[in-house]
């Protein structure tokens, strides 16, 4: 007989919804419109460490893509003139499951005009204190420069350093060194899963800031040091809840930077995907200054039920369909 029963009871059903109601209380007290885009989609991202969902319709000639997030849409809708906008839906993202992850998950997506790092932080950090309903967490939030916090935990300098030292923190074999080689970025987020999160606060809320160049994904160079971007995370512990950055609004660097994406995904022998012209022609018509963030309602909920399990607040996990 199959398990068809759900894994999770109406108590985590209403805790969600709380979540919900209270997350949406804070966006319409600051006059954010809540939107809605497609989920499905003629192109996919470009990002080496996201792998998109292929659909195929009989009204398609090529597959469609389920959205991994509602970025590109949103940024469509920003540079046509709307306002400050949310997005509360469904991504899919293959490939990822587990304790932290599902294959369909709950984005919460924002964006705020005219917004810098400081200010999108702070947002970020409001947000998260309202949903939980935990105001002391934006009292005792750490936020540190990425630079600064592997100088803390592991004593090396995150933008200078080599493979080969990164290697030696991590305590590498050659199996792993062959794998990832001499991708420095590679080697960063593995030091900082291993080593540089454990030492976040485990009870509060850590901002790391200020990541590499080279990790900028479709954030902007900071203005005032061009080795980093204005990009942040937000965890609770280790947990990463939030990723956001103030955007780039240049058309032609971010062409540039998906043709590097495909270049790299070339080389590691991943599929290429479809890139969104659409993105690129509202970023060419003017994409206002604007900052914005992308959330996981789940891991936000794993952190006001006090669980460090994904499934325990999912009523359906995506292994409970192999019988």
């Amino acid at each position: 007989m199959s398990q068809w029963a759900p894994s999770t009871g109406p108590d985590v059903a209403a805790g969600r919804s709380s979540l919900l109601r209270r997350i949406r209380a804070y966006f319409d007290a600051a006059g954010v419109l809540e939107v809605d885009t497609p989920a499905l989609a003629p192109s996919a991202v470009s990002d080496i460490h996201i792998e998109s969902l292929e659909v195929s319709s009989r009204l398609a000639p090529t597959p469609l893509y389920l959205n991994t997030s509602p970025e590109y849409c949103m940024k469509r809708l920003l540079a046509a003139g709307y306002p400050d906008i949310v997005s509360i839906a469904r991504v899919f993202r293959d490939g990822e499951s587990g304790a932290r992850h599902q294959m369909e998950f709950t984005l919460i997506e924002w964006y705020r005009r005219d917004m810098r790092l400081d200010d999108i932080v702070d947002d970020t950090l409001a947000v998260i204190a309202a949903a939980l309903e935990r105001p002391e967490l934006v009292r005792d939030a750490t936020i540190v420069d990425y630079r600064d916090a592997f100088q803390r935990a592991v004593g090396i300098d995150p933008l200078s350093t080599t493979p080969d030292v990164l290697a030696e923190i991590a305590g590498a074999g050659k199996d792993l060194r062959d794998v990832l080689g001499n991708r420095i970025d590679d080697w960063l987020d593995l030091v900082l899963a291993a080593h540089v999160a454990p030492t976040f606060t485990a009870d509060g809320l850590t901002v790391l800031r200020h990541y590499p160049a080279s990790q900028a994904a479709l954030a902007r160079i900071c203005p005032g040091d061009n080795a980093v971007a204005d990009r942040f995370e937000v965890f609770y512990g280790e947990l990463e809840l939030a990723n956001g950055y103030v955007e780039l609004t240049d058309a032609t660097v971010q062409a540039n930077r998906f043709a590097a994406d495909q270049a790299a995904r070339n080389e590691r022998g991943l599929p290429q995907r479809p890139i969104d012209s659409r993105l690129l022609d509202a970023l060419d018509s003017g994409l206002p200054e604007c900052a914005g963030v992308a959330m996981g309602l789940e891991r936000l909920q794993m952190v006001g039920d006090e669980v460090d399990d994904i499934r325990s607040v999912i009523a359906f996990e995506f292994e409970a369909y192999h019988d």
